[in-house]
């Protein structure tokens, strides 16, 4: 994986993937340990490398933040992550970050759960002390859109989308 484009003050928005890994009543959870959301718990996921396709990329991400291998079940949203720099004067203040962010929800096949990459820790949380924890904006929302996509999957039987 190279280095690619600038995460901070990109010319472009980047596009990352996350999955919410759902094991019954629990879900995966990691705390940052990079800028944004330093310090802050969510999903696992990271950006999208050149021709990879999302599929690809967010089983590669969980399994390169968590040590686990997993199935993604289907979309469970998008969100658009946007923060501002400091102002520079009379042109306003500058995109410091810009993320498009496509969430899967997830099922876990394989391996064993460890802190890598920029993960600073991983953890199985209960989804009911999800409210004890420091979390990104919008994350109560998405787990509760993957709790419905797994249940649909499980109700279905399909394939993955």
């Amino acid at each position: 994986m190279s280095a690619g484009p600038p995460r901070e003050y990109p010319d472009a928005p980047r596009v990352g993937v996350g999955a919410v890994v759902l094991d019954g009543d629990r879900v995966l959870q990691v705390r940052r340990g990079a800028a944004p959301s330093l310090g802050k718990w969510s999903i696992p996921g990271g950006l999208v490398d050149l021709g990879e396709r999302l599929e690809d990329a967010v089983v590669r991400e969980v399994h390169e933040e968590c040590g686990i291998a997993i199935k993604p079940l289907g979309l469970c949203g998008v969100i658009d992550r946007v923060t501002f720099g400091e102002t520079t004067g009379a042109a306003g203040a500058r995109v410091r970050y810009h993320y498009v962010i496509i969430d899967y929800a997830a099922a876990v096949v394989g391996g064993e759960m460890r802190a890598g990459s920029d993960a600073a820790e991983a953890r199985w949380v209960r989804l009911a002390e999800l409210h004890r924890y420091e979390t990104t904006d919008g994350l109560a929302a998405m787990i509760e859109r993957a709790v419905c996509v797994s249940a649909r999957e499980s109700t279905q039987g399909g394939s993955p989308t």
